[in-house]
């Protein structure tokens, strides 16, 4: 009767032995599931809804992600170009021909944001407001109009390749004077002042939407006094 009993305790105890295992093995794949699960809802509320709280350069920073570049004026304008061509026979100028051009001319000035990193942000929080530090402005090689241009040409008599080569000389004269123009102080007086209310409206409404109120955005050039 003893030896009975002992037997059926000892089988009862290796049957627990082997469902303690087999209930480990059952339990890992639902782990798996729950960790999983787990890093996807951190991962969508890491993405749609977190926000590192009063860090505002961030959130400023976050508004120019996406843009590598920001055109913030264009000015148009036209220039005058001359040019004068002379053939002859034997080093005698015996035909002159003479063309000006009115040539409508298109120059776009850019922000370069990708170099726009954190030291170019600074916050002072008593006073709520971003000060914000632009490098210079580029400006784009100028696109001339050429086919909106007016020409005077005169001459008695000009003949194809005349024609051609002072389109040509009067094209790249105008091209020239074009990027000089750009780079006027008063054009560019204008553009950066262009470029200035870009940035602030670009991240004026943005602060706000992130919570931090009616926030004061300060923009300035490289090498500008506070405004």
């Amino acid at each position: 009767m003893a030896n009975d009993l002992k037997t059926g305790e000892t089988t009862i105890q290796s049957d627990v032995r082997r469902e303690q295992p087999l209930a480990r093995i059952q339990a890992v794949p639902w782990l798996i599931v729950i960790v999983l699960l787990a890093a996807v809802a951190w991962l969508g509320w890491r993405a749609f809804f977190y926000q590192e709280e009063g860090d505002p350069v961030g959130s400023a920073m976050l508004a120019f992600e996406k843009q590598n570049s920001l055109t913030v004026f264009s000015s148009r304008f036209e220039v005058v170009a001359e040019s004068v061509d002379r053939r002859g026979v034997l080093n005698l100028d015996l035909l002159e021909s003479r063309q000006a051009a009115i040539i409508p001319a298109t120059v776009e000035y850019r922000l370069d944001l990708s170099s726009m990193d954190r030291d170019r942000f600074a916050w002072d929080e008593e006073g709520e407001e971003l000060t914000v530090t632009l490098p210079p402005l580029r400006i784009s090689r100028p696109n001339l109009d050429e086919a909106a241009q007016k020409t005077f040409t005169e001459g008695t008599y000009v003949s194809r390749d005349a024609s051609a080569d002072l389109a040509r000389n009067n094209s790249q004269q105008a091209e020239r004077k074009a990027a000089e123009f750009a780079k006027n102080p008063q054009v560019l007086a204008l553009a950066r002042q262009a470029a200035k209310e870009a940035v602030r409206q670009n991240l004026a409404i943005p602060l706000q939407v992130a919570g931090y109120g009616d926030v004061t955005v300060d923009v300035r050039f490289d090498g500008e006094a506070a405004g």
